[in-house]
């Protein structure tokens, strides 16, 4: 269990406000409970979170904007909650800043096992502007790659497969799960594109199967 670390919930579905509330509080977690973006960056002002749950339709001002002007002020992680009916591509959601996302109806074991991922990789960043993982150093601000210290010159596309399997390290993802996260929902094509970055990755990093491992009938995690 979670102990001290306090979330903030910007939601206007009040069941769902009451769902995670009672949810995060029984696992030892302080929660904050708001219904709206402007009241949300007014708390956030107030106080120190661990990290934001934010709703992406909310009145008066969108989730998107939201995080956008979180981002201006703040590197505190955010998880976005979207609608399956939302079609915002994992891309397009962390060039908004967001550190992940978890479309509703949620499970929240699912959704406590994400958290526990971004606390987990938030002991792991060196600074405010880096992303690591044992060998692994990415630099947030210029997109640069590190393994050993050496840089690495990664494709766009490469790039954001690495950025969501850190993101999601010791995690086993589908092909469907990285696809729609790093491709895209509205990406037409066959799921073993998923394959050739992971053997491109793979070789770029000098890595085998040591760190990107493959789970034989599911996909792929980061070990």
């Amino acid at each position: 269990m979670e102990k001290n670390k306090k979330i903030l919930i910007i939601e206007d579905d009040t069941k769902i406000q009451r769902y995670l509330f009672l949810e995060l509080t029984h696992e030892n977690y302080i929660v904050d409970v708001v219904d709206n973006g402007i009241e949300g960056l007014s708390k956030l002002n107030e106080n120190e979170y661990s990290l934001i749950l934010l709703d992406l339709m909310l009145p008066n001002i969108s989730g998107e904007e939201v995080c956008k002007k979180i981002r201006e002020q703040s590197n505190i992680p955010i998880i976005i909650l979207t609608a399956k009916d939302e079609l915002f591509s994992k891309i397009s959601l962390l060039d908004l800043g967001a550190d992940d996302y978890i479309t509703k109806p949620f499970n929240i074991q699912e959704l406590f096992a994400r958290m526990r991922v971004i606390f987990r990789n938030k002991k792991d960043v060196i600074n405010k502007n880096f992303l690591g993982f044992k060998n692994i150093k990415i630099n947030l601000d210029t997109k640069e790659v590190f393994f050993n210290e050496e840089l690495i010159k990664l494709t766009k596309t490469e790039y954001n497969l690495l950025h969501y399997l850190l993101l999601n390290s010791n995690i086993v993802l589908s092909r469907e799960k990285i696809l729609e996260n790093v491709w895209g929902y509205d990406f037409i094509g066959d799921s073993k594109i998923v394959d050739m970055y992971i053997k491109a990755l793979r070789k770029k990093l000098n890595c085998n199967n040591d760190i990107i491992k493959t789970v034989r009938g599911f996909g792929y995690t980061l070990q």
